[in-house]
Formats: structure tokens, C-alpha cells, sequence
């Protein structure tokens, strides 16, 4: 029974510790996220940009 929680506890420990690079870099979604953003607020800006303010 000791042996069969120790075997357990080993096993969930190395799965824990077992972690590889992320598939995409959070840098590159960080990134594609703040361009797209630019982008809608660069066309915000240019469809608002030539109306007259009532």
C-alpha cells in the first residue's frame, strides 16, 4: 500500500516537472493580438477623421 502512494506521488511529481516549450510563442500571439488592434484603431481613426463634429 506505501509502495502504491510513493509510485503515485513519484509519478505525478515527474509529470509536474515534465514541461516543454509552448507550441507558440507568447510573444508572437502577444504580438499578432497588438497588431490587430493597431490595425482597428488606425481605421477608427480614419473613417472618424473626416466627419464634422455636430
Amino acid at each position: 500500500m506505501l509502495s502504491q502512494i510513493s509510485t503515485l506521488a513519484l509519478t505525478v511529481a515527474s509529470a509536474a516537472e515534465e514541461h516543454g516549450e509552448p507550441a507558440v510563442s507568447p510573444w508572437l500571439v502577444g504580438g499578432g493580438a497588438l497588431a490587430i488592434l493597431l490595425l482597428l484603431l488606425i481605421g477608427l481613426i480614419a473613417f472618424g477623421g473626416g466627419r464634422e463634429h455636430s
